[in-house]
């Protein structure tokens, strides 16, 4: 089979392997025929060796954890599958599948979710991290409700684009920062308040807010602080809660690790079947050209999701 793999990490280091080792399957598993892999910046940072030596003993190493498919085979114990089921979810190594950019993919089935029923294969395969982060922060960490304030930080893309959809289902203003170029696909999107971070200085803009969830991290996350209410909350994809300004300004920080689950997955399907979320595909690759979707991804200031096709 085909299958989008690296040997080694740094830069441009993947490769179409057109004889790559089929999975095999095993006790809790399924065997996917994929349609369609999602893009996510992980994926990237991956191949440069962002997580260290983790994954090293899987060279060579398929790339990927979304994707959309169709299930092949069942593994023992497994009863909520059947082979033909439509199904969507994370098949990547570092969860203990074997790579979502190939053309067959081995995965937990608590990692996988039966795929929304109104959705493409491309627009299922750019769900589940984006969205599943989306919706742990926004119902779980947040606990937004109707009529409160948030900002969320880079709106424009996957994460950003979700959560702004998801926090004005709930009835929130929501307000994102984002370029210029950017302000009719977050105006399409739901947001009720735009402001461009190269000219404006968002935290002089807005106050009393109930919840920033932040993509960008930095110097924008430290600066988020001072948009709060006493008691609101702040969620950051990335880095640790800065404790010191949390107790300064009097706010709850928390920390975002997005494990996909199925729980999660089928909430999504949900919220995607009943037309309160969208999902915006930036560009889709063929499989042969997985190498230049991740450059893609990783240069660009992508808007929405970036998406491969495999069959």
């Amino acid at each position: 089979m085909k299958a989008a793999q690296i040997s080694e990490y740094g830069k441009d280091v993947v490769k179409i392997n057109p004889d790559a080792e089929m999975p095999e399957l095993s006790s809790g598993n399924v065997i996917v025929k994929v349609h369609a892999a999602g893009v996510n910046p992980i994926d990237w940072k991956i191949t440069e060796g962002y997580l260290g030596q983790a994954l090293s003993d899987n060279f060579p190493l398929t790339v990927g954890d979304d994707f959309a498919g169709t299930v092949e085979e069942v593994g023992e114990d497994v009863t909520e599958y059947t082979k033909g089921d439509n199904v969507y979810g994370s098949g990547g190594v570092r969860m203990g599948g074997s790579g979502a950019i190939a053309e067959y993919l081995v995965t937990g089935v608590n990692l996988i979710s039966k795929k929304p029923e109104d959705a493409s294969n491309h627009e299922a395969a750019a769900l589940p991290l984006t969205g599943v982060s989306a919706v742990d922060v926004i119902y779980n960490k947040i606990k937004l409700e109707k009529g409160q304030k948030i900002l969320i930080h880079g709106g424009s893309g996957g994460i950003g684009s979700m959560a702004i959809q998801i926090a004005k289902h709930l009835g929130a203003y929501v307000a994102t920062t984002a370029r210029k170029d950017k302000v009719q696909y977050l105006k399409d999107l739901g947001a009720d308040e735009i402001i461009d971070y190269k000219d404006e200085v968002f935290e002089e803009i807005l106050k009393d807010y109930d919840a920033v969830f932040d993509t960008v991290g930095g110097d924008t996350y430290k600066r988020s602080f001072k948009v709060l209410k006493k008691g609101g909350v702040i969620v950051s994809m990335l880095g640790q809660p800065d404790t010191e300004l949390m107790n300064k300004y009097q706010v709850n920080a928390l920390g975002q690790f997005t494990q996909t689950n199925s729980d999660s997955l089928k909430k999504l399907a949900e919220l995607f079947d009943d037309g309160a979320i969208k999902v915006y595909i930036d560009r889709v690759f063929p499989l042969d050209e997985a190498a230049e979707a991740l450059k893609y991804q990783r240069d660009n200031s992508v808007k929405g999701k970036v998406v491969i096709e495999i069959n």
